[in-house]
C-alpha cells in the first residue's frame, strides 16, 4: 500500500486516522533482523524501486532480505547471483514466485502482485553474447519500472550488418530511451546514437582481454564518443536501466498529458 493509497482509504472513511499513522511510519523502512533496512517508500520517492544486491552477502542473509521485501512490497529485484545464491532462492519460494532474468543471474521474487505499467517502452541492446547478462540486468530493471522492453542481442560491429536487419524493430516499437551494453572497444552505443532521436545509455561491459581489459577500453570509447549519449559505469546494468526507466516513463506521462 502506498501513501495514495492510504489517503483515499481516509478520504473514504475506510480506515482512521490512528490506523492511517501506524501505516505512514511505517513506510520508511522496514527492518530485517540487524542486517538490513528495507528502504519501502524509495519507489513513491524516487521512481526507482530498491533491489538487493546478492553480491558481498551472506546467501542466506539474501533469502532473508527477500522474504521481508516481498511481504512488505509485493515484488523485489536481486542482482548479481551466484549458483548458491539460486540453489538457495529455488529451496525458498516455489516456481510461480520467481521470474529468472537470462542466465540466473537476476532474478524477480513476488507473491503474485504485478509490475507497475506506465507505457513507457525502452529498448535494450547488447554488442556480443557476453554482454547479455548485464544487458538482461538493465532489461528486468526497466520492467520492473513498468516499462515495455524489446531485445536485441549480438548485434555488435564485428558484424554491423546484423544491426541494421535489427532497425526495422526500432522502428515498430519506437523505444523512449535505448540501452546499449558493449565490452572490448565499447563502439556500439556510439554507432546507436548516431542513428537514433532517442536518449541512449551506454554500458562498459567487463568482457574483453589484453590492454583496455575488464571494460576500461570500452568506458573510455563511450565517454569519448563523437555522438551524444549518456555513459554508467562499467557493469552498471541497474544503473542504465533505472535510467533509461526513468526517462522513458516521463515520456510516458508527457504522451498520457499526465503532471
Amino acid at each position: 500500500m502506498d501513501l495514495r493509497d492510504i489517503l483515499l482509504k481516509i478520504k473514504n472513511n475506510e480506515t482512521d486516522i490512528d490506523a492511517a499513522e501506524s501505516f505512514i511510519r511505517g513506510m520508511g523502512y522496514v527492518p530485517v533482523s540487524d542486517i538490513a533496512k528495507i528502504d519501502t517508500c524509495r519507489t513513491n520517492r524516487t521512481g526507482i524501486m530498491e533491489a538487493i544486491l546478492a553480491e558481498g552477502k551472506e546467501p542466506e542473509d539474501v533469502v532473508k532480505i527477500a522474504q521481508a521485501h516481498v511481504t512488505a512490497c509485493g515484488r523485489v529485484l536481486i542482482t548479481r547471483l551466484n549458483e548458491i545464491n539460486v540453489k538457495l532462492l529455488e529451496d525458498a519460494f516455489s516456481p510461480e514466485e520467481v521470474e529468472w532474468g537470462k542466465y540466473k543471474r537476476t532474478v524477480v521474487v513476488h507473491n503474485g502482485t504485478p509490475a507497475p505499467k506506465t507505457g513507457g517502452v525502452v529498448a535494450i541492446i547488447s554488442a556480443g553474447t557476453a554482454d547479455i547478462a548485464v544487458a538482461e540486468e538493465a532489461r528486468i530493471v526497466a520492467s520492473e519500472m513498468g516499462c515495455e522492453t524489446i531485445s536485441i542481442y549480438d548485434v555488435g560491429v564485428a558484424g554491423f550488418h546484423r544491426l541494421v536487419g535489427e532497425m526495422l524493430k526500432l522502428q515498430e516499437h519506437k523505444p523512449d530511451s535505448i540501452v546499449v551494453a558493449a565490452g572490448r572497444e565499447g563502439t556500439l552505443p556510439t554507432v546507436v546514437s548516431g542513428l537514433v532521436d532517442v536518449p541512449v545509455i551506454g554500458v562498459p561491459v567487463s568482457t574483453g582481454y589484453g590492454a583496455g581489459a575488464k571494460g576500461e577500453a570500452a568506458l573510455l570509447s563511450m565517454l569519448q564518443s563523437c555522438s551524444v549519449l549518456s555513459v554508467v559505469n562499467i557493469d552498471a546494468g541497474f544503473v542504465a536501466g533505472a535510467f533509461a526507466a526513468r526517462i522513458a516513463n516521463n515520456t510516458a506521462k508527457a504522451r498520457s498529458g499526465k503532471n
